[in-house]
């Protein structure tokens, strides 16, 4: 049995797989980026639903949202083929400096697997601007600071993939401290938001077994809803 308090919210399950709400600053698996923790979500998932599971995707730590994962390795198995065929349709809210000039642009700029792996591989992402706010407080000899919020779409599955892309564009995501942009960040702790703004909001797939369409969408925490409520634009049917 897993201590309530360290209980995943489960978004959907059955007796193949779950989608769970990962929050924020939750590792999903021990790795060489870890550091000395001890708290992941893998673990706690094996003794919440009390048996294995198999990860079929990856959040970064500091990324909350929807996180896949199966009870067997055939479902895993499969799952990953659909998602590597691109069949899974996954929507990330990302909160970003500046507005955007069209409401919809793609990011087509290829990107390194990361530390230690410097070949460059294609990586697209397609974002939407959901929302736009102008706050008083200043910001690089502005009197005020604009922020969007976007939806953002990855046909690819890169390290960091949609932060790096933001930074790209110049549009560098909020709470990120290695790609984004220091001053603004500190704006945000200023108001009580210390979280990178990244959530995959949204998962949908077809069920590998059944067949079913299986669609969640995941609840933001408070921090993330301090930040959306900045946004006067983001109506009830958005959030």
């Amino acid at each position: 049995m897993i201590d309530p308090a360290l209980a995943l919210d489960v978004l959907y399950a059955d007796d193949h797989l779950a989608i769970v709400n990962k929050p924020a600053g939750l590792m999903v698996h021990d790795s060489a980026l870890a550091r000395g923790e001890s708290d992941f979500a893998a673990d706690r998932l094996r003794m919440q639903f009390g048996k294995p599971i198999f990860l079929v995707h990856r959040l970064d730590r500091a990324t909350s949202g929807c996180l896949l994962l199966a009870f067997d390795r055939d479902t895993a198995s499969a799952l990953g083929k659909v998602l590597m065929s691109r069949e899974v349709e996954k929507d990330y809210w990302a909160i970003c400096r500046g507005w955007p000039e069209a409401d919809a642009f793609t990011v087509d700029h290829d990107l390194d697997g990361g530390p230690g792996k410097p070949l460059k591989k294609p990586a697209v992402t397609h974002f939407q601007v959901l929302a736009r706010t102008e706050c008083d407080w200043p910001s690089a000899g502005f009197d005020t600071s604009r922020y969007a919020l976007l939806n953002a779409q990855p046909q690819t599955g890169r390290f960091r993939q949609i932060r790096r892309h933001l930074k790209h564009v110049f549009h560098h995501l909020i709470g990120d401290t290695s790609h984004g942009d220091g001053r603004h960040n500190r704006s945000f702790r200023m108001i009580g938001v210390h979280r990178m703004l990244l959530h995959a909001r949204r998962l949908a797939f077809v069920h590998p077994h059944s067949a079913a369409r299986v669609e969640v969408a995941a609840p933001v925490d408070v921090e993330f809803a301090k930040a959306l409520a900045l946004f006067d634009a983001v109506d009830s049917k958005v959030v």
